[in-house]
């Protein structure tokens, strides 16, 4: 089993899909039928889609709710967060909710209040969150020749 990508509804396509483009993702293809109109997005160089957005406006406004954020992976997040101030986006403060030793974050709402998460992991983390990033500290053992206190 693996999840492929979500699909975030959006109230009007291009400005979502311009959104995006800025951040970092590229549009890989485009689907439209006779109420919806959607954009596939992959990450640079990427072969698998990440993201669809789905604009559907016989459904109403966008709502966001229910999804917290989707979480980005750039390398370099200072650079990006200088990048994306300029482009104009409204950036947050970068912050390290793991402690010192865990990932870098800030967040980007999208034009419809989804909100983005983009993380710097620590040199060395593999690509992705884990499930070692999880993992209980190993149980102590004690050396029946030790004493106790």
């Amino acid at each position: 089993m693996k999840v492929l990508f979500p699909a975030l509804r959006v109230g009007a396509l291009e400005p979502s899909v311009d959104f995006y483009e800025t951040v970092g993702l590229e549009v890989v293809g485009r689907v439209e039928t006779d109420d919806t109109r959607m954009a596939m997005l992959a990450a640079p160089g990427a072969e698998e889609v990440c993201l669809e957005l789905v604009e559907t406006p016989a459904r109403g406004p966008v709502h966001p709710g229910g999804l917290d954020h989707l979480a980005v992976q750039v390398d370099d997040l200072r650079a990006t967060r200088t990048r994306l101030l300029a482009a104009g986006l409204p950036v947050g403060e970068l912050e390290t909710p793991g402690g010192p030793d865990g990932p870098l974050t800030a967040t980007v709402p999208d034009p419809d209040g989804h909100h983005l998460e983009l993380v710097e992991w620590p040199a060395g983390h593999p690509v992705a969150m884990t499930r070692a990033d999880f993992a209980p500290p190993p149980e102590r053992t004690t050396d029946p020749e030790e004493p106790t206190a």
